[in-house]
């Protein structure tokens, strides 16, 4: 069955923008757990805009289930933290600096050497590490070749494309799923996934072992609740 990790940087951006700690972001953490979350997600940038590093030790310290941390490894703070912290997972993610959100995956040709030893150092750590990619075949053929363990699909084009031909928006994504299997890569999924389109995404890709879920989960608990929303988003993907 696919696993829900709840990313919780929205409750960092909501906390920071009047400074204090409302909402408690370690608190978020540990209820997503509780609520039925398998593992939590966070992204921590440069600027410290949502997530703080101070806020990833504190959630280690007390997470039970599966700690993914997402970021740019060319940022020698974030592979410091990671190295540090040794979360179950590792996402990197290409971002720019001040980039607002992820918004492409990795060019893992181009960047072959460099993720080649960039994995290699995680996993001597006991990380897994997963590579941000888009749903392009040359780029899972060169994300099997750096060693990683698994690859997450940059889902925005599928979630843009779902409403106005579902089957087209998850054709090359279904490929791409079907390579890394025959590759041997695990395969995650993440990037603008909701309750409108994740059941269809989830039943129709081959080996989906994670979801990473943030924006869209909030902005549902806003109106919904953050319990209630969590368990819409697993029954999903049940």
């Amino acid at each position: 069955m696919t696993r829900l990790s709840v990313n919780i940087n929205k409750f960092g951006t909501l906390r920071n923008s009047r400074g204090g700690n409302n909402p408690d972001v370690v608190k978020a953490a540990v209820d997503a757990e509780r609520f039925g979350a398998d593992g939590v997600t966070v992204h921590p940038r440069p600027d410290e805009r949502h997530i703080r590093y101070k806020d990833v030790y504190a959630i280690k310290e007390i997470i039970t289930t599966e700690f993914n941390i997402e970021g740019n490894s060319q940022e020698q703070k974030f592979v410091d933290l990671v190295l540090d912290i040794r979360p179950t997972q590792v996402t990197l993610v290409p971002d720019a600096l001040n980039q607002i959100t992820s918004n492409h995956g990795w060019d893992t040709i181009r960047h072959r050497n460099y993720l080649i030893e960039t994995v290699r150092r995680f996993q001597d750590a006991g990380i897994r590490v997963s590579l941000f990619v888009d749903p392009v075949i040359a780029m899972i053929e060169g994300a099997a070749e750096t060693g990683a363990d698994r690859v997450e699909l940059y889902t925005e084009a599928y979630a843009h494309d779902y409403s106005a031909d579902a089957e087209k928006a998850i054709t090359p994504y279904r490929a791409a799923a079907i390579l890394a299997g025959q590759l041997g890569l695990g395969l995650n999924a993440g990037h603008d996934l909701d309750l409108h389109n994740l059941r269809f995404f989830a039943h129709n890709i081959p080996g989906l072992e994670e979801v990473s879920i943030g924006h869209a989960l909030i902005c549902d608990a806003l109106y919904l609740g953050y319990e209630n929303s969590i368990q819409l988003y697993q029954r999903q993907l049940k």
